[in-house]
């Protein structure tokens, strides 16, 4: 009987425990953020490029997501995990931009009434809580892949994928919606 792979395709239950504490205290400190933070009133501070810098960040993203999907179906490996880190660089710099965005100026307020506003708050729900669904999935997908278990790492990308997708044509989407009911 021929013996096993000496390399482990079975995800490390300490590294997952790890992704997801570390996502869950993201997590809890964007919902402070938001919620419960006072924004900063430091004259000059006031950076109001940064939602759009935001939405063009989530745009990047979404392409970028596209072109390693096309990568991944052509068989072009090299090509898909340059792809992806993009992605993940472009979601890394809409964190860092939306953290600082929320600390400077806080919550951006929708003032769009009628049959609109029931669809931006839908949107914006499906949008948060998918957003930290997204988190821990990424960084496990891409821990998987960053350590050779391609395997698992395919059967967790179908999923990841499309909410990553998700989350980030909703993040362009809210922003436009705020944008157009100033």
């Amino acid at each position: 009987m021929p013996s096993e792979p000496s390399i482990s395709y079975r995800t490390p239950l300490s590294a997952v425990a790890g992704i997801i504490a570390v996502s869950a205290a993201a997590s809890a400190f964007l919902f402070w953020l938001v919620y419960f933070h006072q924004p900063a009133d430091v004259s000059g501070t006031h950076l109001l490029f940064l939602p759009a810098l935001n939405a063009v960040l989530n745009t990047l993203c979404t392409i970028a997501l596209l072109v390693g999907l096309r990568h991944i179906r052509q068989h072009a490996i090299t090509k898909h995990r340059n792809a992806m880190f993009a992605a993940f660089f472009f979601s890394s710099l809409f964190l860092v931009s939306y953290i600082a965005n929320h600390a400077l100026h806080g919550d951006a307020h929708f003032h769009g009434q009628g049959i609109i506003r029931p669809f931006y708050f839908a949107l914006l729900i499906s949008h948060i809580f998918l957003s930290v669904v997204a988190l821990p999935m990424i960084l496990i997908t891409f821990f998987l892949s960053l350590t050779g278990r391609i395997p698992l790492h395919r059967k967790i990308a179908r999923y990841t994928f499309p909410i990553w997708l998700y989350v980030s044509v909703t993040g362009v989407i809210v922003y436009a919606m705020l944008a157009a009911y100033r």
